[in-house]
């Protein structure tokens, strides 16, 4: 089975995007490998507004031509091939896709999304970039809820201060 990693960027004071979801205060770093990390993983799980807003990028979309599934209660079924839109039974369908997955499986972005499938016990790692900027509100990490306990697995810096941390959360 496959792991459900949240890899996400997140500012020294706990917010993964700002008052108004912007996410401009990432910098690009060429010491990143993009590429590799991309493939890591053969598919991503996100809610509605991260769907939204990787559709919104069009050729810059990072998940372009990847399995989607788009856990949302308001949007239509998806007409785009590859874009699977779930409604109901969310852990029973995670299960699934890990079950079936080859490669990791990426839950990009949606806090509240990553608050309901690690309390479901879904999330295997927590994979944090933390950024050197405060910006003082936003969009916090996770929303409150139940406490978890995670393991280090690994942490290193890039030049420009970005902290990588690596996680795994410990099942009870």
């Amino acid at each position: 089975m496959k792991l459900l990693r949240y890899n996400v960027a997140m500012s020294l004071d706990g917010f993964i995007a700002g008052p108004n979801g912007e996410y401009d205060w990432i910098p690009e770093d060429p010491g990143v490998d993009f590429a590799a990390l991309f493939s890591e993983f053969d598919s991503f799980v996100m809610g509605r507004k991260t769907y939204e807003l990787v559709q919104s990028m069009s050729d810059k979309n990072p998940t372009k031509d990847r399995p989607i599934l788009v856990v949302s209660k308001t949007l239509p079924p998806s007409e785009i091939p590859g874009v699977e839109v779930v409604r109901e039974d969310i852990p029973a369908r995670i299960r699934l896709q890990k079950a079936n997955a080859e490669k990791d499986i990426w839950l990009f972005g949606g806090a509240g999304l990553f608050r309901y499938l690690l309390d479901e016990g879904l999330v295997d790692r927590v994979e944090v970039s933390v950024i050197p900027v405060l910006l003082g509100g936003g969009i916090r990490l996770i929303p409150d809820g139940q406490a978890h306990s995670l393991h280090l697995l690994s942490n290193y810096s890039l030049p420009n201060g970005i902290l990588q941390l690596v996680y795994s959360v410990r099942t009870a």
